[in-house]
């Protein structure tokens, strides 16, 4: 892929969250004016618009332990396909949320596209939670809590196997999360003993925001082809990042989070970035998408000098 040339997508899902909203975050990163400021550092920038996705007025709930899981799924592969497309055409995939679940679409795609040149993908969760429930272990059935324990090959076979890729979509040893504060008790055994590499807030706070970064880009770089970035807004502190879709307090500050990102655009492994949950609802004048497109700047090579 050129790293020159971007390809953007959007997937306004909100079916996955437990509060409507999330799905008006493409348009608000966009209003935030993300093309043009990509375009800025010397990048050619192709927006493919977004992908079709069932609204919950005209969608059965479904099963209360995983709510309107058939229509996620659908939405998934939808988004799987336009990533696909988007990496054929050698542009850099940047994917804008919606809610989390639309992950499992978008690791697929780029963990498929590694496997045919018999290569790994390696992944980056930075968010405030774990997102590793199962549809037994979640208290909400709220599928945006299970998309990485999905793409490491654990909950419903249409998620553990999306678009085609076998399960997991992710070797567990190559995926890293970052910036954790709030995991639902029965989700901490999934966590413990998934084989992903965790560092929580108190980790940051212990060992600084450097240290970590450096740690999790070998983890998500070992052995791998390239790493996927998953920025969800909620990792950051709703002082910062009001318009979320679960905020929880403690999180990133301003400059911990354009540091991660910049150390990430440092060491050059990204092949694809994705934006989740950023909800306009709960912003206040847009903050919450115009610091999501700053981190995102970082994340592609913006610096202060």
């Amino acid at each position: 892929m050129s790293q020159r040339q971007i390809g953007v997508i959007g997937a306004p899902l909100d079916l996955g969250a437990g509060r409507r909203g999330v799905d008006m975050g493409p348009s608000a990163i966009r209003v935030a004016r993300l093309n043009e400021r990509l375009e800025s550092l010397g990048y050619q920038v192709k927006d493919f618009g977004n992908v079709v996705v069932d609204q919950p007025e005209s969608s059965p709930v479904g099963p209360e332990d995983a709510r309107y899981l058939p229509k996620i799924v659908n939405t998934c592969q939808r988004l799987a396909k336009r990533v696909s497309a988007i990496v054929q055409r050698r542009r850099f995939p940047i994917i804008l949320g919606g809610d989390h679940s639309i992950a499992i679409g978008s690791i697929a795609a780029m963990s498929q596209h590694m496997r045919e040149q018999g290569k790994k993908l390696g992944v980056i969760w930075i968010d405030a939670h774990a997102d590793m429930n199962t549809p037994e272990t979640s208290p909400s059935g709220n599928v945006h809590g299970m998309p990485l324990a999905a793409c490491i090959g654990m909950g419903p076979e249409e998620l553990t196997s999306m678009a085609g890729c076998a399960a997991p979509i992710v070797d567990p040893a190559n995926v890293a999360l970052v910036g954790i504060r709030d995991i639902d008790l029965t989700e901490r055994p999934h966590v413990r003993n998934s084989g992903v590499t965790v560092f929580t807030m108190r980790h940051i706070d212990e060992r600084g925001m450097r240290a970590v970064m450096k740690d999790a880009v070998a983890v998500a770089g070992n052995g791998t082809a390239g790493v996927h970035v998953s920025l969800d807004m909620d990792s950051v502190d709703p002082d910062f990042a009001p318009g979320v879709g679960t905020p929880v307090r403690g999180g990133l500050t301003y400059r911990e989070a354009h540091l991660a990102m910049e150390l990430l655009g440092d060491e050059a492994v990204i092949v694809s970035l994705e934006t989740v949950e950023v909800n306009p609802v709960l912003d206040v004048a847009n903050r919450t998408a115009a610091l999501a497109v700053e981190l995102m700047m970082s994340a592609m090579g913006k610096r202060i000098l």
